[in-house]
């Protein structure tokens, strides 16, 4: 048996929390909730309740915020009237490169969207839908995050 040594540069990420914290208090109360993210919780799989509407703040502005990833799992379909938004800091200086895919559809339907702050999950997104987010960049000034997202219907950037 032979083994492989990792030659390439390797970065460590700030507030990295090692293997996933899930944390199914903050936005699962079935309640409005509005919250700011922080690096200490990058790593964490929130548990999400959509009756409420639901308010994510990405972490402010950053050099050390490259690498921070959050994941989020509807465990309660987003209700009528409400919505799942994901807002990143500094309007209109930070943008999602979004990779948004429809559950139980087909390859034919994935879009791909890149321009904008705010990603949501709109009303009636059923329960099971999933979003990873992950800072690719940070300068201090502009941040650019890979939103990845698994819904019915299509979560959208706006």
């Amino acid at each position: 048996m032979s083994s492989t040594t990792f030659s390439g540069p390797v970065t460590s990420t700030a507030g990295f929390n090692g293997p996933i914290v899930v944390d199914n208090t903050t936005l699962n109360t079935g309640a409005a909730v509005t919250t700011t993210l922080t690096a200490a919780q990058s790593g964490t799989l929130f548990e999400v309740d959509g009756t409420g509407d639901i308010i994510v703040n990405m972490p402010a502005l950053s050099t050390a915020n490259a690498g921070l990833t959050y994941e989020f799992f509807v465990t309660t379909a987003v209700g009528a009237g409400t919505t799942v938004t994901y807002v990143l800091p500094g309007a209109g200086v930070s943008n999602w490169f979004g990779a948004l895919s429809l559950m139980g559809g087909v390859a034919a339907n994935a879009a791909s969207d890149v321009a904008g702050d705010t990603l949501t999950l709109i009303n009636a997104t059923v329960a099971n839908a999933r979003v990873k987010l992950t800072c690719v960049s940070d300068d201090g000034t502009n941040s650019t995050w890979k939103a990845e997202t698994l819904s019915t219907p299509l979560a959208t950037i706006a």
